[in-house]
Formats: structure tokens, C-alpha cells, sequence
């Protein structure tokens, strides 16, 4: 019995002296080694072997062609809807919209995109899944959410506001010379602001991206799991040439 005492009376007198020894030790210093990542760089030719087929085939299907741009889709070339930003946001509306159905039984009433969401153009000629990628290339996804008629309202005062060209399909919104708000109708129809709308939009918009604070009173919302890029590509597969232009569902009278 004595001894099994000593034996715990020494161990926890080296864990008492380990503990002390440790609160002691303190960081002293720290080195970093900057790697220029340059053509210095030797390339390891068993690795190229190993991943060249893989690459090859990447960029087969990456620049396949999927259909035929006519000119320019810019999102620079209108003040309140530019080509770009009008094929992106009919492509969510159309791509999508069979699936919200699907799952709800409900129907989009209109799109809502980021201007800034856009980061390239589609140059004129053949259209491949690469543009699609260079046009987006975030992982964003297709979101639905049912918006209350006033929050539809703040949603109109965000874009007359931030004087971008944010991208929306189904919806026409109107504003007089003094820059306010003259006629909004969401699909051929009167805004009713006693109403819900569905509202198609981004994963990013959603949760607080680029400040569209209206989105913070969602009544419901879908996450459809499709990814932008891909209702993108998609669509692509399905069209021979790819049909937009800025029109009037956001303008202004002059």
C-alpha cells in the first residue's frame, strides 16, 4: 500500500513539474522563406506524363463549341440593362423555373442578379462551357425565395439607387425624368404590393451580398443546388445562337 502511494505521490509530481515546464515556453521567433513561383521553375516531367491526359480531355470539353454568339454580349453597353446582365438573368428564369415547379408547384415571377456578378464578356464568334466559366466563375447557386410586396418595394428603391445595371428578367420597371419610380409590372401584370413574389436570385445575394438588405425578410426560400455556371452551359446546349439585347424592362423617361 505504501509503495502504490509513492508511486502516485510521483507521478503527480511530474505532472506538476511538466505543467510549470510548459506554461514557461514561449514563441521567440518567426522565420518565413518567400518561393517565387516564376519559368525558373523546373517542370517535373513525370507529373506532366502522369496529368496530360486529364488536362487534355478537361480542355476538350471545355472548349467544345455549344453555340454561336452574333456579336458582343457586354454588360457594359446599356445604363439600366446591358446584354449580358438581360441573357444571364433569362437564363436563370428559364433554366430554373422547371425545377422550382417541380419541387413546389410554384412558379418564378421574375430574377434578381449582381452586375458585379458578371466578370467577363462573350466575345463575338463560338460560345464554349469556358466562356460560361469566365463569365462566372463562382460557385454560386440558384436560389428562390418568396418576398412580401413591400420588401419587392425596397428592392426597386435598392436598384433605382445604386445606378448599376443589375441584372432582372419578368419584371419591367420604369422611372420618370425625376428618376423615380413611374410603372413596375412583374410578368405582363401591375405590381400588387399586398402580393408575395418568388424571386430567383443567388446563394450570394441571399445572404447579404452587395448590401441588398431586402433579402433579410425572406418568407420562404429554395436552394435548388444548380449552379449558375451550369444552367449556363445548359442553356448553350440547347440553343444554336444566343439571342440578347438591352431592351425595356428597366429605363428610364426621357
Amino acid at each position: 500500500m505504501i509503495l502504490k502511494i509513492k508511486h502516485f505521490v510521483t507521478f503527480i509530481t511530474i505532472v506538476l513539474l511538466s505543467s510549470c515546464s510548459n506554461s514557461n515556453k514561449k514563441l521567440s521567433e518567426i522565420k518565413g522563406t518567400q518561393l517565387r513561383v516564376d519559368t525558373t521553375i523546373i517542370a517535373n516531367t513525370v507529373i506532366e506524363n502522369f496529368i496530360s491526359p486529364y488536362k487534355n480531355r478537361v480542355n476538350e470539353v471545355l472548349d467544345s463549341t455549344l453555340t454561336y454568339a452574333p456579336k458582343v454580349i457586354s454588360k457594359t453597353d446599356g445604363p439600366y440593362n446591358t446584354s449580358a446582365g438581360n441573357l444571364m438573368a433569362d437564363i436563370v428564369f428559364s433554366e430554373s423555373n422547371p425545377i422550382f415547379e417541380a419541387r413546389t408547384g410554384n412558379s418564378i415571377d421574375f430574377v434578381l442578379l449582381n452586375h458585379g456578378g458578371i466578370r467577363s464578356i462573350i466575345s463575338k464568334g463560338n460560345v464554349s462551357a469556358r466562356n460560361a466559366y469566365e463569365v462566372m466563375p463562382f460557385e454560386n447557386t440558384i436560389v428562390i425565395v418568396k418576398l412580401s410586396g413591400s420588401s419587392v418595394l425596397e428592392m426597386i428603391d435598392y436598384l433605382i439607387q445604386s445606378k448599376r445595371a443589375h441584372p432582372v428578367s419578368g419584371i419591367q420597371i420604369v422611372l420618370n425624368k425625376e428618376n423615380e419610380l413611374q410603372s413596375l409590372n412583374i410578368q405582363g401584370k401591375p405590381f400588387v404590393e399586398s402580393k408575395n413574389y418568388y424571386v430567383a436570385t443567388s446563394n450570394y445575394l441571399v445572404t447579404g451580398g452587395d448590401n441588398m438588405g431586402f433579402f433579410r425578410n425572406v418568407l420562404e426560400q429554395t436552394d435548388t443546388g444548380y449552379l449558375i455556371r451550369n444552367a449556363m452551359i445548359d442553356y448553350f446546349k440547347k440553343v444554336d445562337t444566343l439571342h440578347t439585347n438591352v431592351d425595356d424592362r428597366f429605363y428610364k423617361l426621357n
